[in-house]
């Protein structure tokens, strides 16, 4: 321990014996002989105490001084706010033991601290289940509204975060951009790129263009951030444990941010929309510099021409330009060019606990909105055979029938994908453009061959799904101890139960066979 956190370590210990008497700072001055001001300047650590005015604050005190020395370098933090060094929040600000350590010195302070930030957690808490509570009244009100469907009824959505924000903004520009496309052509012919990127291209290029010097250099311990960009020393900082394809993708993304920054492009292409949320700007960018970075990569008119010629590949793609299975995919649903137009495709990103991460439909399919996606749809089945494609046609309740195909992806870390991550990328399509694919699945009738499926099990219509996780909002939720469905919650219909009675009927007879049993 340094003489500087060895003074704190003491003041804050004496301060603590003091505060624990109920002593006043200037009654204790006055006892040890000293000045209050001396004083409180020794309890903040801002000066030396000496040795025999130690020695007479421990006999004042009725401290044992050998036992006093063995604890100065343990720093005890206050429970409560121990407690909190695990909170995510706190772990955001950066807040170090021995800045708690010095609050604690402070027990009215530390203890205020720890119950507005409990009374914090509870209020959010609290609020998001409000929201949520709205949310679903919101959903139930649409659903009564004949021709809407859940969230497109009037009024406010209380779910509706930035991230739905930025995929509304996507969906209104079909998810093409063409003044990045050109930003993107026009650097590949500056720089004489071909087919094939590779990261030892695009350094030269940070470097040449835009005055940036690139430099590798892994995160500090505990953390995972493996870019930053640094616009006032003009450094882009990569970690050195990018493989060459996720490497390549940091490259051309930081690129495209340089870009988007030069040539105002954020400006120029969300123009005046209004956006609700302060956070969507940002996710806006983020997005078109990732958008950028796929144009860069694979540009369009070279890609479009294999992606015609491979009948959409995708694994094969992959191997011709470079680039990850996922790359190619989010590509796929950027190819709206009016003369070399592709087919539409709706996009997902599933985790293993089917959490959606990233979402785009260009085949017009309703996304849920807070999670609960339809457990029967291929990017979650794909998990089951995480080694093959996984490839199904699904169809809606409304009729709509889809071809979808999914792939998962793991990136292991240290040999183990626990460390590491595993996604499962999927795509889809209407059903009729299934033949046009290298992955189609032949079929001579769709409603025997398509998966049953739906949105999401809140706002599914289907009564006898065996997977269902929850009850519908457009169903009444009743049950029958009496008839069992294979599914708890599937909605159990009135002939469905008592083998055509009437519900009344059913419900006398039940409550006959009760009375029943009570007499006996």
């Amino acid at each position: 321990m340094n003489e500087n956190a060895l003074n704190a370590n003491v003041g804050l210990k004496l301060r603590g014996l003091r505060l624990a008497r109920n002593i006043k700072q200037t009654d204790a001055a006055k006892d040890l002989g000293v000045s209050p001001a001396y004083l409180n300047l020794i309890e903040k650590g801002k000066r030396v105490m000496p040795f025999p005015l130690l020695w007479k604050a421990l006999r004042y005190f009725e401290q044992d001084p050998e036992q006093f020395m063995s604890t100065l370098g343990e720093g005890r933090v206050d429970e409560a706010l121990a407690k909190l060094l695990d909170e995510p929040l706190l772990k955001s600000l950066d807040i170090d033991p021995e800045s708690l350590q010095s609050l604690s010195a402070e027990p009215k302070l530390a203890g205020t601290v720890a119950a507005l930030f409990n009374l914090y957690k509870n209020t959010r808490t609290q609020l998001e289940n409000v929201l949520a509570q709205l949310n679903a009244e919101e959903r139930a009100r649409a659903e009564a509204v004949p021709g809407t469907s859940a969230g497109s009824g009037p009024g406010p959505r209380f779910d509706y975060s930035p991230f739905d924000e930025v995929s509304d903004f996507l969906q209104s520009h079909h998810n093409y951009f063409p003044e990045l496309e050109e930003q993107a052509e026009a650097l590949r012919r500056d720089f004489k790129l071909g087919r094939l990127l590779t990261s030892p291209q695009l350094v030269p290029l940070l470097e040449e263009r835009f005055g940036y010097r690139v430099r590798f250099e892994s995160a500090p311990s505990g953390s995972s951030v493996v870019r930053r960009l640094d616009p006032e020393t003009q450094e882009l900082i990569l970690s050195p444990d990018l493989t060459e394809q996720p490497l390549k993708f940091q490259l051309a993304t930081s690129i495209g941010l340089m870009v988007l920054d030069r040539e105002k492009l954020v400006e120029r292409i969300v123009g005046a929309m209004r956006t609700r949320h302060a956070e969507t700007q940002r996710l806006i960018k983020v997005n078109l510099a990732n958008y950028f970075a796929g144009a860069l990569m694979l540009p369009y008119g070279d890609f479009f021409k294999e992606v015609e010629r491979t009948r959409y590949d995708v694994e094969l793609l992959s191997n011709l330009f470079g680039t990850t299975y996922e790359t190619v995919a989010h590509r796929l649903c950027n190819l709206s060019d009016p003369k070399r137009r592709g087919l539409p495709f709706h996009f997902l990103r599933s985790d293993i606990a089917g959490n959606i991460s990233k979402r785009y439909s260009g085949t017009g399919i309703k996304f849920a909105t807070g999670g609960g996606s339809c457990g029967k749809w291929a990017v979650h089945l794909a998990f089951l055979n995480p080694s093959q494609l996984t490839r199904q046609y699904s169809m809606m309740p409304d009729g709509t029938s889809y071809f979808c195909f999914a792939k998962v992806q793991l990136q292991p870390i240290e040999g183990s994908i626990v460390r590491g991550s595993a996604y499962s990328i999927g795509l889809g399509t209407h059903a009729e453009n299934a033949k046009y694919l290298a992955y189609g699945l032949p079929t001579t009738d769709l409603r025997k061959d398509a998966v049953p499926s739906g949105i999401s099990c809140r706002f599914c219509e289907r009564t006898d799904c065996n997977q269902r996780s929850a009850a519908s909002y457009r169903f009444a939720f009743s049950f029958d101890e009496y008839t069992k469905k294979d599914c708890f919650f599937s909605p159990l219909l009135v002939h469905e139960a008592g083998r055509g009675e009437s519900r009344a009927e059913m419900l006398d007879k039940q409550a006959r066979r009760r009375n029943k049993g009570e007499e006996s």
